[in-house]
């Protein structure tokens, strides 16, 4: 993606702000225009320190010259149109005659361009001796202190706008960059499960942090020296052009030249600024793997290798960056050296008008008059002055370049299409109250280049009664969990419909959906916020007295007493604060509180003790009555089977039975295995 596409894909984000933008541009033009008037003193001070001359008395003797100038060339003129008026085409053949009369013609043109050149500096120079010579002082010491004066004040003016439009600027890129971030989380809480999944934290963190922190450093420079640098040369290219537009000319054939070079150092920079994010990434997972298994890491004594994978993966990065800091080095060098080019083609020419007293070399015209020293060095020093912006800018090249690729890295996220989608014209579920169908379900996941795997469900078909208690029991990696997963849609099936009430959850409005499912996970997912706010998450419009009574049927009430502070108890980062078992009845009293239709459990008493477990079961066992359960386990203990109705058995991705506990006992081989080597296991 260019960078020209990438801006446009920005846009969006840029125009909300765009009044910081346009101000900002403003002052760029401000000071280019500041700009070029400091350059354009030189000319002045070389007329007073050089010639001796003060600034009035030099307008005077211009002034008198370009009068002499437009009198001569009106007489050329006239001289020419009497000529083409006396010519007789009876002294000529036809052909001598249209050849007499096309040179007085070129003649007349060639005069009347010098008259209309001659007429504009007079213009010029009457203005100056109308409105700024009065102000001059004819005290060469005191001209030339004035000159420095209108030249400090100049630079200070110059300095105030370079100020403004930094400042303006800095709000407008934390602005955008504010937007852009909490679009990516929003675009991120619209995506489904898998596909954050693929992309992992790390990915995510790195696109949060490291990538829109580059992305907003380029449009820093975007928004600040490439808007007014280009205005500073462009200032200077201009006002050479009013100099000695011929000489000035030569100098344009480099610009294509640079062009290329810069094109070929943009497309090297990109890939490597791509290639160095995406080590930037991996190093953002080496550490989000070592600080979450911190514990085993000390257990094991394993430190020592976690810092060699950090050592490698940074050196990793420092390879892949060293190539981008080389691509720099060389950008400097080229530019400079681009520009000594050009220099020194306006510079060979213009100093032989100047030490020959000529207007031309070999017969090629270069000036209109033979340029004093005073000329040469403003001409010079406007070349100067546009120079030194371009060198400007080609040292912020990389890190524009870098940005793009941050700013491409970022867009492609945002672009990204969820794969769990809601229809445009969904259907309104109304609460279950009969039936859950899987209808000839297969399921596989898709790998990080969006490909399908082998599959993990295939070919599950049966009908679940509303109310009943469900126990879904399977080997590890026999898709128990992936089954059930399907029912808040945290995935789609590859094929097949899951249906409520006959109602296919694809077409139903989803937030339908989801209202109807409460979800208590193995891994108790807890907010680093009071045990209140962590309960109350679970229907935000919950009163207090809601809560409490959630609290007390989950057996949260049973510790809750024993805290300092209560329910205001602080839980600490993911419930850091609190035991296993204190974490899952929260857990369990925020899906009660949504007062779901179809309860989850995934796995939830697998990592907590007996008295905890049997808390927990204790109060799903009040709670379940008119609401269909499922609890997904590996460990099938005789408090389940209490209030248990049926038992649902996978095995490598398919449904091999369901039915009653006893009746599928006898029947079911795989469910035999499984049951008695558990209660062996849970009696040991």
């Amino acid at each position: 993606m260019s960078m020209m596409q990438t801006l446009l894909k920005l846009w969006p984000f840029i125009w909300p702000h765009r009044k910081l933008l346009i101000t900002s541009s403003l002052f760029a033009i401000l000071i280019a225009l500041f700009w070029g008037a400091n350059l354009s003193v030189v000319f002045p001070i070389a007329k007073v320190f050089l010639d001796g001359k003060s600034l009035p008395g030099y307008v005077q003797e211009e002034i008198a010259s370009a009068e002499l100038q437009v009198a001569k060339m009106k007489y050329r003129v006239e001289q020419a149109q009497q000529k083409l008026e006396a010519l007789d085409p009876k002294k000529f053949d036809e052909t001598s005659f249209r050849r007499e009369q096309i040179s007085l013609l070129e003649d007349q043109s060639k005069n009347q361009s010098l008259l209309s050149t001659a007429s504009s500096k007079l213009t010029m120079y009457q203005w100056l001796n109308a409105t700024v010579i009065p102000w001059a002082p004819e005290d060469p010491f005191n001209c030339f202190s004035l000159i420095l004066c209108i030249l400090l004040l100049a630079t200070v003016l110059k300095g105030a706008c370079e100020y403004a439009q930094d400042v303006l600027i800095g709000s407008m890129v934390e602005l955008v960059a504010m937007d852009i971030r909490k679009g990516c989380f929003r675009k991120a809480l619209k995506l489904d499960y898998q596909t954050l999944s693929k992309e992992g934290t790390s990915g995510l963190m790195s696109r949060f942090t490291y990538d829109i922190n580059i992305l907003a450093t380029g449009l820093s420079l975007l928004g600040g020296k490439v808007i007014r640098e280009p205005f500073k040369a462009v200032t200077c290219i201009v006002c050479a052009f009013l100099v000695n537009w011929q000489l000035t000319t030569l100098i344009l054939v480099f610009v294509p030249i640079t062009g290329l070079i810069f094109y070929r150092f943009g497309k090297l920079l990109k890939r490597a600024s791509q290639r160095m994010m995406e080590s930037m990434t991996r190093i953002y997972k080496t550490l989000e793997e070592s600080f979450s298994a911190l514990k085993v890491v000390i257990a094991f004594g394993n430190g020592r290798a976690h810092r060699r994978r950090f050592h490698l993966e940074n050196k990793e990065f420092y390879r892949k960056a060293m190539r981008i800091v080389r691509i720099d080095a060389l950008t400097g060098p080229v530019t400079e050296a681009m520009g000594m080019c050009a220099f020194f083609v306006a510079l060979m020419p213009c100093s032989y008008l100047l030490l020959r007293g000529t207007t031309s070399i070999g017969g090629i015209k270069l000036a209109e008059t033979a340029p004093d020293v005073a000329t040469l060095g403003l001409f010079f020093a406007f070349l100067a002055g546009a120079i030194d912006p371009i060198r400007k800018l080609s040292s912020v090249y990389s890190k524009l370049k870098r940005s793009t690729a941050a700013a491409d890295r970022v867009l492609a996220f945002m672009e990204t299409e969820t794969l769990v989608k809601q229809d445009e014209q969904p259907l309104t579920l109304a609460k279950l109250s009969k039936t859950i169908e899987f209808q000839n379900i297969s399921f596989s996941y898709y790998t990080k280049e969006n490909e399908r795997r082998n599959e993990v469900l295939s070919d599950v078909s049966l009908t679940i009664d509303h109310g009943e208690v469900v126990v879904v029991v399977g080997e590890n990696g026999s898709g128990k969990s992936t089954l059930i997963n399907l029912l808040p849609r945290y995935y789609d099936p590859s094929r097949g419909s899951v249906l409520f009430d006959g109602v296919d959850i694809q077409q139903a409005r989803l937030t339908d959906l989801r209202s109807q499912i409460g979800v208590v996970t193995q891994e108790t997912l807890l907010f680093d916020d009071t045990i209140y706010e962590n309960i109350r998450y679970g229907f935000p419009g919950a009163t207090k007295t809601q809560i409490e009574d959630v609290a007390l049927r989950a057996g949260v009430m049973q510790f809750i007493d024993n805290l300092p502070d209560g329910f205001d108890t602080v839980v600490g980062e993911k419930g850091s604060a609190l035991s296993g078992g204190q974490r899952q009845r929260i857990a369990l009293a925020r899906a009660m509180l949504r007062d779901p239709a179809i309860l989850i459990l995934d796995e939830a008493t697998s990592a907590i003790d007996a008295q905890s477990e049997t808390l927990i079961l204790q109060g799903l066992r009040r709670f379940a009555a008119g609401r269909t359960v499922f609890i997904v386990t590996h460990l099938m203990s005789p408090s389940i089977l209490d209030f248990v109705t049926k038992v649902l058995i996978m095995d490598r991705g398919k449904l091999v039975a369901y039915g009653p506990h006893a009746d599928v006992l006898r029947t079911c081989p795989v469910y035999q295995n499984l049951f008695h080597a558990r209660l062996a296991k849970h009696a040991a």
